[in-house]
């Protein structure tokens, strides 16, 4: 039943109302993590009125986390987060059914865990991970929330809903996971969980309301120093990422190349435009010779008119994540992809390869 009292604001809104509140009364989420994102995701999860949520987390809360994990108290150190979060929802709404789980999610437990729900919310911080959402999401054909932070920058998105683009459709291939930088690792300002999560329960809201328009098919990228935010758009096509101008519709494929493949083809006489997208500190501390363009991802756009449209263009980032991204907004600014690589493995697999190749220090 509706809490009229507590939801009054609401119903009032004329595009949710009686109804719309119904329906998320009615409605069964999974939060995976009660971390960074899943604190944000679950406050705010709890506050809408969803009536079941299901919260899973094998973590335990550490003091460092209270920076942004703002569900948990100084006084839950120590304890899992998954119980945690649920003592926070208890609080919060005693009416909401809460499932805690203190368990990780893998290939073996996911689909017995997702199944039942109507929607699947993101909150880990691990790439591998997120290939067994999508492809169990995929499986039992529910969408899910994406969501993603990196010091200074965040990312949202809507996988599967209503057949549409999945999470591989966006990142063919992964990284090796030991590749990739935790929190603890790069930093991550605190307040950004909280606007990102806050971004996702705003797509659960309006898919399970049927308001608006869910973010599928788009990735939303917020940059927290700038106050700036880009949406890139991409359609269900694998290793193909789509531009759509409002007059027609092309799919535009960018080239993955790894180290190995692309040292080979120059030696051979391959002269990309190769361009570095990481940050500036980031290549001070090493940084590939051959790359001749130093452009953070974010700021990429700022540089289209030293950037050649008339010869290959290879860009590198740590790993292969940022530089996909910095490839998808050039071919949004009208580069042809097919003229686009992106150096998987980064400058990680480039010193593996070739480690005279890479310039230690400024």
């Amino acid at each position: 039943m509706v809490d009229l009292d507590r939801h009054s604001r609401h119903i009032l809104l004329p595009q949710v109302g009686a109804e719309g509140q119904k329906k998320l009364t009615n409605s069964r989420v999974l939060c995976l993590g009660a971390g960074g994102l899943g604190s944000p995701v679950i406050q705010y999860l709890a506050a809408a009125g969803i009536g079941h949520l299901t919260i899973i987390d094998d973590d335990f809360v550490e003091i460092s986390n209270l920076q942004r994990q703002v569900i948990h108290r100084t006084s839950d150190v120590g304890c899992p987060k998954a119980q945690s979060a649920e003592r926070f929802v208890n609080d919060l709404d005693p009416n909401i059914s809460v499932n805690a789980i203190n368990v990780r999610i893998d290939e073996k437990n996911a689909r017995e865990l997702f199944e039942g729900h109507h929607l699947i919310v993101d909150g880990t911080d691990n790439i591998p991970t997120r290939y067994i959402i999508d492809e169990t999401c995929r499986n039992l054909g529910i969408p899910w929330i994406y969501g993603s932070v990196y010091r200074f920058e965040g990312q949202v998105s809507v996988f599967n809903f209503k057949g549409g683009p999945t999470y591989r459709d966006l990142f063919p291939e992964a990284p090796p996971n030991d590749l990739l930088p935790s929190c603890s690792e790069a930093g991550v300002l605190g307040v950004l969980p909280g606007l990102i999560g806050s971004l996702q329960v705003n797509e659960v809201i309006k898919i399970i309301v049927g308001i608006g328009k869910p973010l599928s098919g788009q990735l939303l990228i917020y940059d927290a120093l700038d106050s700036t935010q880009k949406i890139l758009k991409f359609g269900n096509s694998s290793n193909e990422h789509v531009e759509e101008p409002s007059t027609s519709q092309s799919q535009i494929m960018f080239h993955e190349i790894d180290s190995m493949n692309a040292i080979t083809k120059m030696k051979q006489g391959w002269s990309p435009y190769f361009i570095d997208v990481r940050s500036q500190q980031e290549n001070d501390e090493a940084r590939i010779a051959k790359a001749v363009d130093l452009c953070p991802h974010t700021e990429i756009l700022s540089a289209i008119e030293r950037i050649p449209k008339d010869v290959d263009v290879l860009v590198h980032c740590r790993s292969g994540m940022r530089s996909q991204l910095a490839i998808m907004l050039l071919i949004e600014a009208g580069y042809d992809g097919a003229k686009m690589y992106n150096l998987s493995g980064g400058i990680i697999g480039w010193a593996e390869v070739d480690p005279d190749g890479i310039i230690q220090g400024s």
